[in-house]
């Protein structure tokens, strides 16, 4: 389980009510079976892929999308012979997503959108 991950947009970039994530699998690699906080849609930008939903599987391609309810244990496998991109959109600003095993290269089982910095410590300085 290996992939490359980059959040955009979230609460700390201003979002009050939705994140995006976007991210790239090669070729035999895929995003582990994991739970997300937030019910997601995910758009398939380029490449084909499984997709696992609970027990049910189906192949998507680039234009395609899936929906996901929070919750819900689900996985992307790159299927295809290019490395699939893809972006996700999260119905909350904060989300956390925990995975069934250790997420590469990062290693912990459980991640989250980046916390909103303290800004309130940076101001009491500069007073």
């Amino acid at each position: 389980m290996r992939i490359t991950v980059n959040i955009p947009f979230y609460a700390a970039t201003g979002n009050k009510s939705s994140s995006v994530v976007y991210f790239e699998i090669e070729p035999g690699r895929y995003l582990g079976t994991h739970t997300d906080s937030a019910e997601e849609i995910v758009l398939v930008l380029s490449g084909n892929v499984e997709a696992t939903l609970g027990d049910e599987k189906g192949q998507l391609s680039a234009g395609q999308a899936a929906l996901i309810p929070a919750m819900a244990p689900h996985g992307v496998q790159n299927i295809g012979d290019e490395t699939a991109r893809c972006v996700g959109f999260f119905s909350a600003a904060t989300v956390e997503s925990t995975f069934d095993h250790t997420l590469m290269p990062i290693g912990p089982q459980t991640v989250s959108t980046p916390p909103v910095p303290d800004t309130s410590l940076l101001a009491e300085a500069n007073a």
